[in-house]
């Protein structure tokens, strides 16, 4: 789906490329688990990709050691479920003990055997988590997500132009003229204004705290040297 891979700059925090080349590690597996259903593949590959990105900003985790994980659980390999930092070890016992949490949640049965149940699952936990859309929102209301989003839309733009697309380059100058407006003007402006905002008070409490040892310790020092100083000039 063309208008997801577009959106990845916000949502996931990529580049479509990145979300291209994330999406094909698992999407073969995917198709074969939802019987050959390719608009359900794409529908299920863009929660996992968004999931992915809002565990990494979520829990701090490096992207890469999630996607290993996503790769990981398509060929049944369950040792890097401890990645995603939602409470499971990385045995299948965890992962089955994730699926029936999940069953808990939704009263839907999730099949180990079928990865897209899987990944349905782990976006259960991340929504009962408070996890699911960090990355949009940290998009809109932080300068490091903000910053990510221009990033992305940055790489489609300079992607599109090299193929010379006229309308996606079109499309990807006013996506990056909009996200660049969100970082600038509803990040890294207030972000300043917060900073020198609070500069007096900053200054105030630094020099309270530093003149008390300014007069125990420099002070003594001075008259120590200008004593030597006149001292020395007397003979």
């Amino acid at each position: 789906d063309i208008s997801l891979i577009e959106k990845a700059y916000k949502t996931a925090g990529m580049s479509s490329n990145q979300y291209m080349n994330t999406a094909t590690s698992f999407a073969a597996s995917l198709i074969q688990g939802l019987g050959g259903d390719t608009a359900k593949a794409v529908e299920l590959t863009n929660l996992a990709i968004t999931d992915m990105s809002d565990n990494a900003n979520k829990m701090g985790t490096d992207m890469g050691s999630i996607q290993n994980a996503y790769q990981g659980f398509a060929k049944q390999n369950y040792t890097m479920l401890d990645n995603l930092k939602l409470g499971y070890g990385g045995t299948k016992e965890e992962m089955d003990r994730l699926l029936k949490d999940a069953q808990a949640i939704t009263g839907t049965k999730y099949d180990i055997n079928n990865l897209a149940d899987v990944y349905t699952a782990i976006g259960v936990i991340q929504d009962k988590l408070n996890i699911t859309g960090t990355t949009a929102r940290e998009a809109e209301q932080t300068f490091s997500g903000s910053f990510a989003m221009m990033k992305a839309s940055v790489t489609n733009l300079l992607g599109n132009l090299s193929i010379g697309d006229g309308e996606a380059v079109a499309r990807s100058m006013g996506e990056l003229v909009e996200s660049a407006s969100t970082f600038f003007f509803g990040n890294f402006i207030p972000m300043l204004q917060t900073i020198f905002s609070n500069l007096p008070t900053a200054i105030g409490t630094a020099v309270e705290k530093v003149a008390p040892q300014i007069k125990e310790n420099v002070l003594p020092l001075l008259t120590s040297i200008k004593d030597a100083i006149f001292t020395g000039l007397g003979n």
